[in-house]
């Protein structure tokens, strides 16, 4: 199911939205504040952000900009009012991929995303996010807020493994065979606690790489 976050302060058009884009098979977030939707990014990454111009907290341009200075494929459509042409050059300006004026037609709207995604080749999905940590699949980054973590070879690879599998367990043996193993290159099981030892020491948030006595890890968000 395609997941969209929503910063929308008027319930109304919220509402609205949400009933006929989940009716769509989508799954919508609503965020009533910019700094909600802030901290949810931070958590995880959706497939499309739809993003009001003037909320209670700011300027939805600001956050666009944050936005793409972080995750430079992350598809954003703004949903407002301020239909001038220096508002829409700005808001293009800021980083969005689309600007749609209120009010609007709801198919329209859906045709858009639609549309979008399917130019972004799914842009969300080109990214990992948990407890606070996102990998740029693309640019083999790790990142926490906006602080990047330099990781080895082997450490990236773990973390990319328990990523993927976010609130699975993934056991030692499977982490052994698709890190080292798949590559010809035998290690014995010691080799494995060290890594993720290592990479927990690197992580800002080291508490998401959950050990499960005996079996392996999960990666979980952290509350």
């Amino acid at each position: 199911m395609t997941e969209i976050y929503y910063a929308e302060d008027d319930p109304d058009i919220a509402g609205s939205v949400k009933t006929y884009l989940e009716r769509k098979n989508m799954n919508v977030s609503v965020y009533g504040t910019l700094a909600d939707l802030k901290q949810a990014l931070s958590r995880r990454l959706p497939a499309m952000v739809l993003l009001d111009w003037n909320m209670p907290d700011g300027r939805g341009d600001s956050l666009c900009r944050w936005i793409r200075g972080t995750w430079k494929e992350l598809p954003v459509i703004f949903l407002t009012v301020r239909g001038d042409n220096t508002d829409i050059v700005s808001g293009f300006e800021s980083g969005a991929d689309d600007y749609v004026v209120k009010p609007f037609a709801l198919e329209i709207l859906y045709s858009r995303v639609q549309a979008l995604l399917r130019r972004s080749g799914n842009g969300g999905g080109k990214y990992l996010s948990c407890g606070g940590i996102t990998m740029d699949l693309n640019r083999r980054l790790v990142t926490c807020g906006l602080e990047e973590v330099s990781l080895s070879a082997a450490e990236y690879q773990v973390l990319l493994c328990l990523m993927r599998n976010k609130g699975r367990i993934v056991t030692r043996e499977k982490l052994l065979e698709q890190v080292w193993d798949v590559n010809g290159n035998y290690v014995n099981d010691n080799t494995l606690t060290v890594t993720v030892k290592r990479l927990r020491d690197k992580l800002p948030k080291p508490a998401s790489v959950k050990t499960v006595r005996s079996v392996g890890y999960r990666m979980e968000d952290m509350a």
